[in-house]
């Protein structure tokens, strides 16, 4: 398989030092990997395949100068708005983990277990985004069933990690619990959450809009329409509460057709990347700590409703960080390098 020049645009941030993991772990054919950064990074180094890459500046140019072909970036919606153009202009295909791009019509939103194919039409623009975390894992579970039974109507509650608000977040969650034991925790240090994230639990993720749902609560919406090509209700609620890493969702799926729990077991254990944990008797059931430092998404808490047999619910856990991120963004660039092989 051809090699080929890959930069990675926040490489010093928490996903892009994932993303250059899941490269060397998954022996992606990189001829070269150029990691890049604000100036202010400069002087730092990535590890890579036994080695330390020097972290080279972002700059309009820099996409041409060094031949990148393929360019992840996670930067922030700001950086990718500035310079994915500057990327694709030089020929690079760019995977971006940011949401500047992912409703963007003629952008293709690629979750790979689920609609690989729209891979393809990243020729007409040079881009390919990376869902939101959360939709990730959620879409791996509701694809199949989908698939089986069709979905009229999901209702969602996140309890999403602090490291999905970057290496800040933990750091401000881990400062915190510190000076909670010296006894000297005050509300008012609170920087990077609206309140103290210590010992809390915040259902406030993002900007709120004027029907008070916030802006993290409708990417999941829009989303998982544009990935199922499907538009069935959907409603979310996002909390941020004090774990470390991976996100934890309980999630309600009214299916079109009643189902059978053994059936939806056997469905969801076939599935890809996801792992079917739901053994209550032993007290197996997916938590942050199991799905941390994992590539699969792992779901249990699987029963019907009381009231309502084409309902069911079921609570699932993945490391946001690699499902909802990196991963994903290494196994899109997996498939867009078999295309190019086909």
């Amino acid at each position: 398989m051809k090699e080929y020049n890959v930069g990675i645009v926040g490489a010093t941030g928490a996903v892009g030092e994932e993303i250059a993991l899941i490269l060397e772990e998954q022996n992606f054919p990189v001829k070269k990997l150029i990691p890049l950064a604000s100036s202010r990074s400069l002087g730092k180094n990535v590890a890579f395949k036994n080695g330390e890459i020097p972290v080279v500046e972002l700059t309009p140019n820099v996409f041409a100068e060094y031949q990148i072909e393929l360019a992840f970036f996670s930067a922030g919606g700001s950086v990718s708005a500035e310079f994915v153009p500057h990327a694709t202009k030089a020929g690079a295909i760019v995977i971006d983990n940011t949401s500047h791009f992912r409703m963007q019509e003629n952008v293709p939103l690629v979750v790979p277990e689920v609609n690989p194919e729209d891979i393809a039409r990243c020729k007409e623009i040079g881009i390919i985004a990376n869902p939101n975390c959360s939709t990730i894992q959620m879409v791996h579970i509701l694809a199949p069933l989908h698939k089986h039974f069709g979905i009229e109507r999901v209702d969602v509650s996140t309890y999403q990690a602090v490291s999905g608000a970057g290496k800040k977040g933990m750091e401000e969650l881990i400062a915190q619990t510190q000076r909670f034991f010296d006894f000297t925790l005050n509300e008012c240090e609170a920087q990077v959450f609206p309140h103290q994230i210590a010992f809390n639990a915040i259902p406030h993720i993002d900007v709120f809009f004027d029907d008070g749902y916030t802006k993290e609560e409708v990417k999941m919406i829009r989303e998982t329409h544009k990935i199922l090509h499907s538009e069935f209700p959907i409603s979310a609620t996002c909390v941020r509460i004090p774990v470390l890493r991976s996100h934890s969702e309980s999630i309600t799926i009214l299916l079109a057709k009643e189902s059978n729990l053994d059936e939806v077991r056997k469905i969801l254990r076939n599935a890809p990347s996801v792992v079917l944990c739901d053994d209550p008797s032993q007290n197996l059931y997916p938590m942050p700590s199991l799905a941390s430092g994992t590539d699969s998404t792992y779901v249990g808490r699987i029963r019907k409703d009381r009231y309502n047999p084409n309902i069911i619910h079921l609570w699932c856990a993945a490391d946001q960080i690699r499902i909802g991120a990196a991963t994903n963004a290494v196994r899109i660039a997996q498939q867009w390098a078999k295309i190019q092989h086909a």
